[in-house]
């Protein structure tokens, strides 16, 4: 959509949200549906740029992939096995797209895929464990080309971290191969046990998912279901924080307070008032915000990377000293400069974000650095006094729908400025739930 967003600041957020589907379940979701021979529809997805880029590929490989209203129907085997070079360039999320074409048509040509520049993203635990499962992989320049001429068949694989990419990569490679594979030190995400009912659905055997250890029994033929992916637990964390810095009560409907925890916990740590039921949360903020003190993030169940400029954003509020520390990408904090700008006294050191009290956030200009560091400006901006600029949106409107509405509904003011000839997207005041 692109465009800049224009936030004046200042203003307490109040109201109701019902939480949309997660992104990071939707993406390997469309993947999976590679290996279905029946029809595959995925039930109120968000019309996020990352689900059109993965449209694409699906089309190019040679399935029909539309949309119905608010869902997507995904239908017909794949033909070709060389991955839309230009879209498989623009999201990380590209290389799961490889393990189904290699299972069904024993070779797949792609690029090395993109995404947000928080630091090293290697492939490496997907390549190695596929190579166990009899795929050969080389790489000619930009290009990785994946061959299994026997066909893909199951391993005993351990990897080193517990990648959430490796593990959805593997799981829809083991789901058709032949025989058993046994998947040690596997991530342990909700998007992971997602994607293993999702493969159930179809008439996969995947057992174990959200433990360290995933047993997945190859079958020759999944088929086609429908199914409703679970909640964005970031979207969520997302507007926890907003409420958090901005102040307000905010209501958070349609997804677990489980798979977020860790951020509502820290969030009550700082004086917010938090009230969870098994399917919302309540977050109030009227008083004083207090420093979190250090804070890291870590595999699930631990805080989720993505959450952390999330909630780093929150602590510039704050009226003592915070620190936040990534410990899964380097570069996580690229949007310290822009926090700099709105007055925040931020120190980057290796993989952590120190921040100091200041008085009070001023309105400023920046540009979104990645997908979660724009978001982060934006919760800035709103907590900031006077008029602020976020530009470079295209990264947040990789995994925010209709985020300027989302904020409006909840009383923020908050437009979309678009470049001359475009359709602008302006605040509309609204108290209709959404």
């Amino acid at each position: 959509m692109g465009g800049d967003l224009i936030i004046t600041g200042g203003v307490p957020l109040n109201g109701t949200v019902r939480i949309p589907a997660a992104k990071n379940s939707v993406l390997p979701l469309l993947a999976a549906s590679l290996l279905c021979s029946g029809t595959v529809r995925l039930l109120a997805v968000p019309q996020l740029a990352d689900v059109d880029t993965s449209l694409v590929l699906l089309r190019g490989a040679g399935c029909t992939a539309r949309w119905q209203g608010s869902d997507i129907t995904v239908q017909g085997m794949p033909s070709v096995c060389r991955l839309e070079p230009e879209a498989a360039a623009q999201m990380r999320a590209s290389i799961l797209f490889c393990a189904p074409l290699l299972a069904r048509l024993g070779r797949v040509e792609t690029v090395l895929p993109g995404g947000c520049r928080i630091g090293a993203r290697p492939i490496d635990l997907h390549l190695s464990g596929l190579a166990q499962m009899g795929a050969h992989c080389r790489e000619e320049g930009t290009r990785l080309i994946l061959t299994a001429p026997a066909g893909l068949h199951g391993a005993d694989i351990t990897l080193g971290f517990p990648s959430v990419g490796a593990t959805e990569t593997l799981l829809l490679a083991a789901v058709c191969a032949q025989g058993e594979t046994v998947l040690r030190g596997a991530a342990r995400e909700p998007e992971i046990v997602d994607l293993a009912a999702f493969l159930n659905r179809c008439g996969g055997c995947v057992q174990g998912a959200g433990t360290g250890t995933v047993r997945v029994q190859g079958r020759r033929v999944l088929y086609g279901c429908s199914f409703a992916p679970m909640a964005d637990r970031i979207v969520a964390s997302t507007l926890a924080c907003a409420c958090a810095a901005a102040g307000g009560r905010v209501e958070l409907t349609g997804c677990a307070p489980a798979v977020y925890a860790p951020l509502l916990e820290i969030l009550a740590q700082m004086g917010c008032g938090i009230e969870t039921g098994p399917e919302s949360a309540v977050i109030v903020r009227s008083g004083a915000l207090h420093g979190a003190g250090r804070v890291f993030t870590g595999v699930y169940p631990a805080l989720a990377t993505d959450a952390a400029p999330l909630l780093a954003a929150a602590m510039l509020c704050a009226d003592s000293v915070s620190s936040i520390e990534d410990v899964v990408f380097e570069r996580r904090f690229a949007c310290a400069d822009g926090f700099a700008a709105f007055g925040a006294d931020v120190r980057v050191q290796q993989r952590t974000l120190h921040i100091r009290p200041v008085r009070q956030l001023q309105g400023a200009e920046a540009a979104a650095p990645d997908l979660r560091g724009g978001a982060a400006l934006v919760i800035a901006a709103l907590a900031a006094r006077g008029r602020s600029r976020i530009a470079d949106t295209g990264h947040i409107d990789r995994g925010y729908a209709c985020f300027v509405q989302m904020l409006t509904e909840l009383g923020a003011q908050i437009e979309r400025e678009m470049p001359c000839g475009s359709t602008c997207e302006k605040k509309t005041p609204s108290k209709k739930q959404i």
